[in-house]
């Protein structure tokens, strides 16, 4: 089936073809291009697989490139909350199912961004035979480093508040703000318009508000567990071959966060791009396909 993109203003920067697992009624989508080893590129929050645009048609020449869209994110459905919990627990249940289904053969390299790292390590963690390298980029496998408090525009939109909840709903204030604070260079119209379509109506904006309120900041927020979990294990992560590419310019994944890893994670090849954000993949594409592409030459775990 083709792509259930056809909007003319950036459709050309989305042509792959659009596939759909039902999880509990609901349809989740995903791209599955190429043959061979697996790539599995997790995205955050508020992008969906079109974020990894760039990576999908540097590597589908020489590998099975795997990009799930998050229910509510990207071509998936836009459930309301009686039908899904957006919880973190709930998404890395879907990218098991996604996993069960595919049964991708060989090593997975898992490519993370943003709010898939901590689902994907959530998901690593559980199946670590399977992993057999991994791509971290501006996320999380931890609570705040340093006791690091959230950013005050994050805080407020975490924290129930209906003017903030009717903002992001109704004006689409995360998925627009961070157009603009995201990068470090303005984004072509086509990119800006690709990056929004998902989010073009108050109820197809939900999952970009509840990913936010799900923020685990400590063991007793809904998710907590997992992320104190992840935190405890990430040392088991060291063992597979393990690359960080962090953007410099990130208001909330900053240099804190990539210290932590690379404290956590003392073997891992790390690169800081000060030419970049947190959207790093609109902002440095071709040096990241470079960095991605050299680290894929390297044997994976096994």
């Amino acid at each position: 089936m083709k792509s259930a993109i056809h909007d003319g203003n950036f459709g050309h920067l989305y042509p792959f073809q659009s596939h759909f697992l039902k999880i509990h009624e609901l349809r989740y989508h995903y791209l599955d291009e190429g043959r061979g080893e697996p790539l599995v590129m997790l995205h955050g929050n508020p992008t969906w697989s079109f974020y990894f645009r760039r990576l999908v048609f540097a590597f589908r020449e020489r590998y099975r490139v795997i990009v799930p869209d998050h229910m509510g994110c990207g071509l998936s459905d836009k459930p309301g909350l009686d039908a899904y919990d957006f919880r973190l627990q709930s998404r890395i249940g879907d990218l098991d199912r996604l996993m069960r289904h595919l049964d991708p053969q060989g090593p997975i390299t898992l490519i993370l961004h943003d709010w898939g790292g901590m689902i994907g390590l959530g998901w690593a963690l559980e199946n670590l035979e399977r992993v057999g390298r991994l791509v971290i980029m501006n996320t999380s496998g931890f609570f705040p480093p340093g006791g690091k408090q959230i950013p005050f525009r994050l805080k407020m939109i975490r924290t129930p508040n209906p003017v903030m909840s009717w903002a992001v709903l109704r004006l689409n204030l995360f998925a627009r703000g961070a157009i603009h604070m995201a990068t470090r260079r303005r984004m072509p119209a086509d990119v800006r318009a690709g990056l929004l379509a998902p989010y073009n109506s108050p109820r197809n904006r939900l999952a970009t508000l509840k990913f936010v309120q799900d923020i685990p900041l400590s063991t007793n927020d809904p998710g907590g567990s997992i992320v104190q979990s992840v935190s405890e294990q990430l040392e088991r992560i060291g063992s597979r071959p393990t690359l960080l590419v962090w953007g410099a310019h990130d208001f909330v994944f900053g240099q804190s966060y990539y210290d932590e890893f690379r404290r956590r994670l003392p073997a891992a090849e790390a690169h800081w791009l000060p030419e970049a954000g947190h959207y790093l993949l609109e902002d440095a594409p071709e040096k990241i396909v470079d960095l991605i592409g050299t680290f894929l030459n390297k044997p994976a775990f096994r």
